[in-house]
């Protein structure tokens, strides 16, 4: 018989007592059912929608609009609020302090908290790093307006603290009046806001670097890898991710900035300290323009969400 010919059961047994093998039926696929999943999302998506993409869509519309709260009077004017931002001074002044901001926060809140970091980690006493963690992280715990009061009082010209530190060391010449300087004021809300925001990062980074493998630094001290090489080689590839989530949380919150202008100098001197967020408050609120103000915002929302796009699609390119 050749072997390609097939052989069957003798009559009266089956297929399984012969011994022949019996090719095992699928089971039809089932249906999967999707409603009870969606029924559980569905909340969160209705907030989603009403509370972040409905007023998305109604700010644009009011960036079209001119509008008045008092009388409540509404004007279609197409781009010509667009178009005002576009020759507005302040407007680019604002901006240009909020890059400013996005680009020490970025040296100070990943790069050198990174650093620190990756040193405080690198101590083999526990309890001393605990005390470390701490310490950085306490400036975070303390309210934005007492924060705003405690460095007015720092930058005051007469008796404030840094002045009379200039003046202990015999720098004296460099006294002057921190927030009402229109060269220093903006750098001096900036180096605040580092000050309160540093210890935050730095604790973040910290629980990244824990989660690395010792053994990956043990393996390179034995090869001859000194602390400043493995901070490059091993703790900076390994905590990318964290990197990644930092810069999208330094930048946005770059652009979003508000508090820390307001309880310090409110913009001024004369406009030097104005931010996107100032800007946008003062149109609205006070000159009572929303259409104004409200192209503001979109342009403020464009801007957070490209640079965000950007460092997603970085960071997922070079993911260990």
């Amino acid at each position: 018989m050749s072997t390609q010919e097939r052989t069957f059961p003798p009559p009266g047994l089956s297929a399984a007592a012969a011994g022949t093998p019996v090719p095992r039926r699928r089971k039809p696929a089932r249906k999967k059912n999707t409603w009870p999943g969606l029924i559980w999302v569905l909340p969160g998506l209705v907030t989603l929608f009403l509370f972040v993409y409905y007023p998305l869509a109604l700010n644009f519309r009011y960036s079209l609009e001119t509008s008045n709260i008092f009388t409540g009077q509404q004007r279609f004017v197409g781009l010509d609020n667009y178009t005002r931002l576009a020759a507005d001074p302040t407007f680019w002044k604002a901006l240009g302090n909020n890059c400013l901001y996005a680009g020490i926060s970025i040296v100070f809140q990943v790069f050198f908290a990174l650093v620190l970091a990756s040193l405080i980690e690198n101590l083999r006493n526990e309890r001393f790093r605990a005390i470390l963690r701490s310490i950085y992280f306490l400036p975070s715990a303390i309210s934005l307006t007492v924060t705003g009061l405690l460095f007015a009082f720092i930058y005051q010209p007469q008796g404030g603290l840094l002045n009379g530190l200039l003046d202990a060391v015999g720098l004296d010449s460099l006294q002057q009046a921190w927030l009402g300087n229109p060269a220093t004021a903006m750098l001096g809300i900036i180096m605040m806001s580092q000050w309160q925001g540093f210890g935050y990062s730095t604790l973040l980074f910290a629980v990244a670097i824990q989660r690395i493998p010792r053994d990956l630094y043990e393996a390179s001290a034995l090869d001859g890898i000194g602390p400043v090489q493995q901070i490059f080689s091993i703790t900076i590839p390994l905590v990318r991710e964290m990197t990644g989530l930092m810069m999208i949380v330094t930048i946005s919150g770059a652009f979003q900035v508000f508090n820390e202008v307001m309880v310090t100098t409110s913009g001024g001197p004369d406009n030097s300290t104005q931010v996107l967020g100032t800007w946008l408050y003062r149109s609205g609120f006070i000159k009572n323009d929303f259409g104004y103000a409200a192209a503001i915002a979109t342009v403020i929302f464009i801007i957070t969400l490209a640079l965000a796009l950007i460092q997603v699609r970085y960071t997922n390119k070079r993911r260990v």
